[in-house]
């Protein structure tokens, strides 16, 4: 057994590294002598891949000053031993624990179900407690920058540790894991040091949180929200493997036709800022954009409005559109699609065919959730290509549940605002309703239009000047929108003052129904609209899943996207299902009722997004 000792905080430490089975009955006697109700626990995988073989090498429990390192990968012993100590320590302490439940279940076969009812994240009360990033003038919710605010400036960065070891062997940041042997000082200690910390960390935090009078419920509904959605990404998406390996091939010819467009315009190089921007100016457009070096800006934010694109890439009939602008975003889209979505799916499936997306429970800021491998949540509103890379099982269909207008409704119920309750409560479409309080009865489809850009600017405080960059459309036009918008719901401007003064005099901080603590710029107070709704509409969706989870219908769910929980059940029951979810999913919000639609796709989850029929299941 190799011991490893060290300091932080001015706090002494120990670390042991087992390597027989006598090291093991040394752990079980200190077990035994010293009986710690709650331990640290982490793991070191081969990578982040869960289910599609990437394997698990090391499991490390302990305390705030004693942690042992277990060698799962040396055979049965080992993983028996941590097996055995995930199941009968009371309280597991785990920073991420969303990923260590998984790997747990899935190579020492200890289920989520088996764990979650005793677990507490750590990374999930320092969000509670600040969600501001380090740049945002917060700490992060990283178990290292955590660690050297609250418990040692000094202490040590394990990652970038561990990479200079990984270079020492011949390997990267992505390859070190798999193959640095345990038997490097490196990875043992500090395999150790991440249990202390995380066991370090956990007082300090649980003292933040009274501190900034977070409620004890949302403690607890993060974590169980944690557990549910761990347990949808368990359970997966069945993989189409022909279909997208086509769809490979496609994508790149996809890519390469844009390209050969964009290169009639001189563009040679599509990453080339300075090319793009010069052939979109010889072709007579005016670019105000700046890059933070001072060059002109060519981004999607600026490509689409050019291109007579919305931000859901639909078309938005206010100019003719650019055909360099269409083409660079086009080839561009193909090349992330084939890379991000098609590829990745074909190189991270399991060995039953299946993609495991994960789903941050805690994406953004505003507790907003956000899927990764792949991100789910950035797919096109109305795109079917990447979606129907996604199938049912046999004998099951896909259907969908969203929440309508959730975030215009979360505005009305936190306003207040009279007209727009009563429209909801009455079950009117409230984009056609705000239409004729703006426009009149007789208002056409283009003012339709104008009516939900004039609730997006409501509801995140988009101004003018960013609705008219967001849309393409002229400013004074956007000025005139929001004018209209705010007359027809007069009671929004006063909200909009009052929760600015809130905020201004309580440190630049609000607090949602849910008790969430949001801490904004002081000279960006307006986000104080975007957050609340935001935040809350997250909530009642995350309510939701818990009510689901509740009636026993996670099983069902494949993935939560925003407003959306998408999943698959039989054939012969997949129409009551989806009306169960649905009905589970509707609730009220301080007397406003947040309505539901249930659509049941068919055999892929690409047949609710306009499925050309020659490419549907057969």
């Amino acid at each position: 057994m190799r011991t490893y000792r060290g300091e932080l905080g001015g706090r002494p430490w120990v670390g042991y590294a087992l390597e027989t089975t006598d090291d093991i009955a040394y752990a079980w006697r200190w077990l035994k002598d010293n009986q710690p109700r709650a331990m640290a626990l982490d793991t070191e995988t081969d990578g982040l891949h869960t289910f599609s073989g990437d394997g698990l090498r090391l499991v490390q429990f302990g305390t705030e000053d004693v942690a042992f390192v277990v060698p799962v990968e040396r055979g049965r012993a080992f993983q028996e031993f941590a097996a055995d100590i995930v199941r009968k320590v009371p309280e597991l302490v785990i920073h991420n624990a969303a990923f260590d439940l998984l790997v747990l279940g899935e190579h020492l076969k200890v289920k989520v179900e088996e764990l979650e009812g005793k677990t507490v994240d750590t990374k999930i009360l320092a969000h509670l407690v600040d969600s501001r990033q380090d740049f945002e003038g917060g700490v992060g919710t990283s178990l290292k920058p955590l660690s050297a605010w609250y418990i040692d400036p000094a202490a040590p960065d394990t990652q970038s540790g561990l990479t200079a070891e990984f270079r020492k062997i011949g390997h990267t940041k992505a390859t070190g894991w798999r193959h640095i042997p345990y038997e490097n000082d490196t990875y043992a200690e500090y395999a150790a040091l991440d249990v202390i910390l995380t066991s370090r960390i956990r007082p300090i935090l649980e003292a933040e949180l009274v501190k900034h009078g977070i409620p004890e419920r949302l403690v607890a509904y993060e974590h169980r929200l944690m557990a549910i959605c761990a347990r949808i990404e368990r359970r997966g998406m069945l993989l189409d493997v022909e279909y997208t390996e086509g769809l490979v091939d496609r994508l790149q010819e996809d890519a390469e036709r844009h390209a050969r467009v964009a290169q009639r315009y001189g563009v040679e190089n599509l990453n080339s800022t300075r090319q793009v921007a010069e052939a979109l100016q010889g072709m007579g457009e005016t670019l105000t954009e700046t890059t933070p070096s001072g060059a002109l800006a060519v981004g999607k934010e600026v490509l689409l409005p050019l291109a007579d694109l919305d931000g859901k890439w639909q078309p938005m009939g206010v100019r003719k559109a650019n055909p360099l602008a269409d083409a660079v975003l086009r080839s561009k889209r193909a090349a992330k699609w084939r890379k991000s979505y098609a590829v990745a799916m074909l190189e991270n499936r399991d060995a039953e065919d299946r993609v495991h997306p994960k789903t941050n429970t805690l994406g953004a800021k505003t507790g907003r959730a956000s899927v990764s491998d792949p991100p789910l949540q950035q797919l096109p509103s109305k795109g079917w290509e990447i979606r129907r890379c996604i199938v049912a099982d046999p004998g099951e269909l896909y259907f969908s549940v969203d929440q309508s207008s959730v975030e215009l409704v979360v505005l009305a119920a936190l306003s207040g605002d009279q007209a727009m309750c009563d429209a909801v409560r009455s079950g009117r479409n409230l984009h056609d309703y705000t239409a004729t309080l703006m426009f009149g009865k007789d208002f056409t489809e283009y003012q339709r239009g104008l009516a939900k850009i004039g609730g997006l600017g409501a509801s995140y405080q988009g101004g003018p000047a960013a609705l008219s960059k967001m849309t393409g459309l002229p400013e004074p036009e956007m000025r005139d929108v929001m004018r209209r918008y705010m007359r027809a719901y007069p009671t929004l401007k006063p909200w909009f003052k009052g929760l600015q003064r809130q905020a201004l005099a309580n440190g630049c901080e609000i607090r949602t129904p849910s008790g969430r603590r949001l801490v904004l710029d002081r000279d960006r107070l307006y986000k104080a609209v975007a957050y609340v709704c935001q935040s809350t509409a997250r909530d009642t969706m995350g309510q939701a899943l818990v009510d689901l989870d509740d009636k026993g219908l996670t099983p069902y769910l494949t993935s939560w996207i925003h407003d959306e929980v998408i999943g698959t059940a039989p054939e012969s029951e997949v129409g009551e299902v989806a009306q169960e979810v649905a009905r589970t999913v509707q609730m009220e919000l301080y007397g406003v009722p947040i309505s539901t639609d249930a659509d049941v796709y068919g055999k892929s989850w690409a047949n609710g997004y306009k499925l050309p029929p020659e490419w549907h299941v057969k």
